[in-house]
């Protein structure tokens, strides 16, 4: 099934660009990746620009943000990289995803060049043995290697990725990544506790140390909120902390609920109440471009009750209040009444926002405020 013409002046303000590309796919990874094919990638740049053409009238422009994702997108080739690049429309902010060790001197400015502002490295770990888990080619080196030819590219927005709960990982090796990570001191952090799909290599694997990371997750997220919160960054989201004025705005557009379209195999698109998602095949992706159709796709309509829900999980993930009026159909008005008693949820005016506590027990206290809606949605 595919979606309908873009023929709807939505006005649309955010693009996702999927990069699929990689050298070698790592065990927990669940993204839609590919490993190689560097015959292929200017192929497929010229089929997300053909995606682009489709679906160009949902778009306004100048465009807020630009974030290509993948796969790793610094494994694409340079020409065919530098002509996506040159052919987007602008963005106020453009953030591409980079392995450390795809980042030369030659890329950054490459990336410079054509109009990227933020750059987000997948770092994981600062630990060699954990690192070999995860099987993650940069080491520890190449990271503050990528990080400085960034700073002197002048890209002076750089986010890295850590994640904890690894398999073998003690609260030790949190404590330096923590330290690895701030001395080089990042705009913006991402934390991640490990999340291994049921049934990929990696779960068989290192199920029983999977476990018992497990038990652990509680106090490594306690952990990593207070050393960065100390260290001077804004815990903006769950999982995401900042310095002064650099929220990925773009994630945060997903945050806040706001439309987004999506191009590439396996790309999700939000746009005027449908929901879209591109299949994850390469063959099918290209050749209905190549023929001047829209790719296979999941459509899912986005009626007024899952939008309400939406906002709240999305919504309650950040540290400022989510409007009450928009999430008002999705709340259990008992359950929200004994959470504020409990001092997890609080409702400064017009707003509804989880507390200190609260945020640490994030999930749960979200579910429980929306077990009613949830359970009627399945009816």
């Amino acid at each position: 099934m595919t979606a309908p013409p873009g023929d709807v002046g939505v006005g649309v303000g955010h693009l996702y660009v999927h990069l699929p590309f990689c050298a070698h796919r790592c065990g927990y990874c669940d993204f839609v990746t590919l490993v190689g094919r560097p015959e292929q990638h200017a192929r497929y740049v010229d089929a997300l620009l053909g995606e682009l053409e489709l679906e160009r009238s949902f778009l306004r422009e100048p465009l807020d943000t630009i974030f290509f994702g993948g796969g790793t997108p610094t494994f694409t080739e340079p020409a065919a990289l530098r002509g996506l690049l040159e052919a987007l429309p602008s963005a106020s902010e453009v953030t591409i995803e980079a392995n450390p060790e795809t980042v030369t001197p030659e890329l950054a400015k490459l990336l410079v060049g054509r109009g990227v502002t933020r750059v987000s490295l997948g770092v994981q770990t600062f630990q060699p043995r954990l690192l070999e888990v995860l099987e993650r080619r940069a080491q520890p080196d190449d990271v503050r290697r990528a990080v400085y030819h960034l700073r002197d590219a002048q890209i002076d927005n750089i986010s890295l990725d850590l994640i904890y709960g690894i398999p073998g990982q003690e609260p030790s090796d949190l404590e330096r990544d923590l330290d690895e990570a701030l001395a080089l001191e990042p705009d913006h952090l991402s934390c991640y506790e490990l999340e291994a799909k049921p049934g990929t290599r990696f779960t068989h694997a290192y199920g029983d140390e999977l476990a018992r990371q497990g038990e652990a997750m509680e106090g490594y997220f306690e952990r990593v909120v207070e050393r960065l919160v100390a260290a001077g960054y804004r815990w903006y989201e769950t999982a995401n902390f900042c310095r002064p004025e650099r929220r990925s705005r773009h994630n945060l557009g997903y945050w806040l609920g706001r439309d987004y379209l999506g191009l590439g195999i396996g790309a999700v698109t939000t746009v005027a109440g449908l929901r879209w998602r591109n299949a994850p095949s390469l063959g099918g992706y290209l050749g209905a471009i190549e023929d001047g159709r829209a790719p296979a796709r999941e459509l899912e309509p986005i009626d007024a009750s899952t939008r309400s829900r939406e906002r709240l999980m999305l919504g309650l993930r950040l540290d400022e209040p989510v409007p009450f009026v928009d999430v008002a159909g999705a709340v259990n008005a008992e359950a929200l009444l004994r959470l504020e008693r409990l001092r997890l949820v609080e409702r400064p005016p017009g707003g509804l926002i989880l507390t200190r506590r609260g945020r640490f027990l994030g999930g749960a206290v979200t579910v429980e405020l929306l077990k009613e809606s949830l359970e009627m949605a399945t009816l």
